[in-house]
C-alpha cells in the first residue's frame, strides 16, 4: 500500500526490521528546546489505550501497537499485574512490519508517541484496512487531544498555584522583596526558564534615561554580577524597556539573531539564547519590568505570555501596596506627633478662668484643623485681670508654632513691663526678629482693673472687641454697643511701629466680647459672611430674651447663631471667642 487514509499517517515500505520513526522535522512551533521533551508515557495512566490496540489487533488480526516517543512498544496490563502498563521487556525500540502504518501523535509540534499498523496476516481487504486506518487515525487524534488538554491544565494548575503564592503574600502584605522574589522564582519555574531579574525604576515619574542608571535590581536569579552591574542596555536606545514600560511584550526568540540587541558580545557570554520583558505597570505608572531569559533559543506561547503579564500584574499590585503602606506607616507617625502637638497646644491654654467676685468669665475656642493659630489666655496681674485673645496668619502646624511664640514672648513681658502698648511693641520687635515678612499675628491685649471697673487696652490690628452696655430696665439697643479699636498694626511685620493704648471705663452689667476673625469670617452655602452685624445682633437678642444672661450663655447663643447660619458648611478659620459680665 502506497497511501494511508489520513495525511497524518506514514506508511513504511522497507526491510522488517527497520526502526519506527522518531520525532518528526523540525518545526517553528516546536516545545523550546530548553523544555524537556515529553512523551506518550508522561499522560498514561491505567494502560486503556495499550488495551484498547491490543484488543483491535485481536479482532481484526492486524498488529496494532501502541508505541511511546523513542518508539518502545507499550504494553497494557498483563494478567495478575499491578501496573496499568508498561514498556516491552528490554524497552528497546519497536520494529515496523513490511507494509506497516505509523501514525504519529504529535503535541505542539513533536511527536510524542506512534500507533503502528502491521501489514495483516491473513492481509485485510483494501477497504477493511483503509477503514481500520481511519479508526486508529481518529484514535490517535482524540488521545493527542487529551494529552494537549492534560498539557493545558498541567500549566494552568502551575499558573493559578503561582498567582495563588503572590495573592497570598498580597494578603499578608508581605514586604516588598518577598513579593518580587516569589514572582521572579514563580515566572522562571512556570516558564521553564534558566535565569531573570526584576528591575525599579528608582523614580516612577521621571523620564528614562540612556544607560540603566534610573533603574535598581530588586531580585535575580541565575545571572552573574557583570552581567547585572552593566549599565549598558539589551537593546539599541533601550527599545525593549521602552515598550515594555509602555504594557507591551517583548519577546524575543533568538537573542543571537535579532538585530535590534546593542550588546551580542555581553549576551554570548552571559550564554543567553531568548529573552521575554514585561513593565510592571500600576495605574498607567511603570514601577519597573520583568526580565526573563533561555539558555538556548526557543518561543512563548500565550498561555506563557498571559502567566507573565498576570505576574507583572501582581508584582506591581504589591509594589503599589508598598507604597501605600509606607505612606500608612508615615501618616500615623506624623499623627503621633501631631497628637503630641495638639495636646501641647491645648495646655496653652487656660485651664479655666479667672476667679474674680466681680467679673463673669467664659471662653471657647474651636480650631478649623487639629492645630490652630488662635489662641486666648488669661494673666494674673496683682489684682488686675489681663485679657489676651490673638490670631496668627495661617492654619495648621506652622500657625500653632508661631502662635506659641507669640504667646511665650506677651507672657514674658507683661511680668516685668507696666505700660500695654510698650507690652504690645515688645511683642512685635520679637516676633519681626524671628519670623518672614508674610508671617504675622493680629493681637488685642486689655487689663481690667476689677475695683475701679476700668478697662485698659491696646488693638494690634485685631477685631475689635465689642462692649455692650445693658440696662438693668430694658433690653440693649444698638446705641449701646461700643468697640474698642485703638491701638496699631498686626505684629510681626514693621519692627519699628509705635502703639497706642485707651481707657475704656465699665459699668456694672456691661458685658466684654473679644473675638477673633474665624466668627465673623463664617460663611453659608451661598458664600455669604456671618458678619458683624449678626454678631451684634445675637449679643442683643440673648439679652433681650435673658437679661441676666452669663458670660457663658452669651458664647454659646453666638456659637449658635453661627452653626445655624454656616449648617454644615465648613469652618474657613479657627473661632475664638472670650465673654466677660461686670456683675452688678
Amino acid at each position: 500500500m502506497t497511501t494511508t487514509a489520513d495525511a497524518d499517517a506514514t506508511h513504511v515500505n522497507g526491510d522488517a526490521g527497520a526502526p519506527a520513526p522518531a520525532a518528526p522535522s523540525p518545526s517553528s512551533t516546536r516545545p523550546p528546546p530548553s523544555a524537556p521533551a515529553l512523551s506518550l508515557t508522561d499522560f498514561l495512566t491505567d494502560g486503556s489505550l495499550a488495551a484498547l490496540c491490543a484488543e483491535l489487533a485481536r479482532l481484526t488480526g492486524v498488529a496494532v501497537e501502541l508505541r511511546d516517543r523513542a518508539g518502545r512498544r507499550i504494553l497494557g496490563r498483563t494478567a495478575g499485574g499491578d501496573a496499568g502498563w508498561s514498556i516491552a521487556q528490554g524497552g528497546e525500540a519497536g520494529s515496523v512490519p513490511v507494509g506497516g502504518t505509523v501514525l504519529p501523535m504529535n503535541l505542539g509540534g513533536s511527536d510524542i508517541g506512534f500507533i503502528v499498523l502491521g501489514d495483516g496476516a491473513p492481509a485485510l481487504a483494501a477497504d477493511a484496512r483503509a477503514g481500520l486506518e481511519m479508526v486508529l487515525t481518529l484514535l490517535a487524534r482524540t488521545a493527542t487531544e487529551l494529552c494537549q488538554g492534560e498539557v493545558e491544565l498541567r500549566h494552568r494548575i502551575k499558573e493559578v498555584s503561582a498567582l495563588t503564592r503572590m495573592s497570598s503574600l498580597l494578603v499578608r502584605a508581605a514586604g516588598p522583596d518577598k513579593v518580587l522574589e516569589v514572582a521572579l522564582d514563580s515566572a522562571i519555574d512556570v516558564l521553564d526558564l534558566d535565569a531573570g531579574s526584576i528591575m525599579l525604576r528608582r523614580d516612577a515619574d521621571a523620564p528614562p534615561t540612556a544607560t540603566e542608571d534610573d533603574l535598581v535590581l530588586a531580585a535575580s536569579r541565575g545571572l552573574s554580577r557583570d552581567w547585572l552591574s552593566s549599565p549598558l542596555p539589551l537593546s539599541k536606545d533601550r527599545l525593549f524597556d521602552s515598550l515594555a514600560m509602555s504594557g507591551q511584550m517583548v519577546v524575543v526568540d533568538d537573542l543571537a539573531t535579532d538585530p535590534r540587541i546593542l550588546i551580542p558580545d555581553r549576551v554570548a557570554a552571559e550564554g543567553l539564547g531568548a529573552a521575554i520583558h514585561v513593565g510592571m505597570i500600576f495605574k498607567n505608572r511603570p514601577l519597573g519590568v520583568i526580565r526573563l531569559y533561555a539558555r538556548a533559543a526557543r518561543g512563548f506561547d500565550e498561555a506563557e505570555k498571559r502567566l507573565l503579564g498576570s505576574l507583572a500584574q501582581q508584582a506591581a499590585a504589591a509594589l503599589e501596596q508598598a507604597r501605600l503602606l509606607r505612606f500608612e506607616q508615615e501618616e500615623q507617625r506624623v499623627q503621633r506627633q501631631l497628637q503630641l502637638a495638639i495636646d501641647v497646644q491645648r495646655r496653652m491654654l487656660p485651664k479655666g478662668v479667672p476667679d474674680v467676685p466681680s467679673l463673669d468669665v467664659a471662653a471657647r475656642y474651636i480650631p478649623s484643623f487639629e492645630l490652630g493659630g488662635d489662641f486666648y489666655d488669661f494673666v494674673p496681674l496683682h489684682g488686675h485681670v489681663g485679657l489676651v485673645v490673638g490670631d496668627v496668619v495661617g492654619k495648621g502646624i506652622a500657625a500653632a508654632l508661631l502662635m506659641s511664640a507669640v504667646r511665650a514672648s506677651l507672657r514674658a513681658h507683661v511680668q516685668e513691663v507696666y505700660d500695654i502698648d510698650e507690652v504690645v511693641s515688645r511683642v512685635n520687635v520679637a516676633l519681626c526678629q524671628d519670623t518672614r515678612d508674610n508671617e504675622f499675628a493680629s493681637l488685642w491685649y486689655g487689663v481690667i482693673d476689677p475695683v475701679k471697673l476700668r478697662l485698659t487696652y491696646c488693638s494690634a490690628g485685631h477685631e475689635p472687641p465689642i462692649v455692650v452696655r445693658v440696662p438693668a430696665h430694658r433690653p440693649p439697643t444698638p446705641a449701646d454697643v461700643d468697640e474698642l479699636s485703638v491701638g496699631g498694626m498686626v505684629v510681626g511685620i514693621d519692627r519699628s511701629q509705635r502703639y497706642q493704648r485707651a481707657v475704656f471705663d465699665l459699668h456694672p452689667r456691661d458685658v466684654i466680647i473679644a473675638y477673633t476673625d474665624g466668627v465673623v469670617d463664617a460663611t453659608d452655602h451661598a458664600g455669604a459672611r456671618f458678619g458683624k452685624k449678626r454678631l451684634h445682633a445675637a449679643i442683643l437678642q440673648t439679652f433681650k430674651e435673658t437679661p441676666e444672661a452669663t458670660a457663658a450663655q452669651v458664647v454659646e447663643r453666638i456659637l449658635w447663631e453661627i452653626r445655624q447660619f454656616a449648617g454644615l458648611t465648613p469652618r474657613p478659620d479657627d473661632q475664638t471667642l472670650v465673654a466677660v459680665r461686670v456683675m452688678g
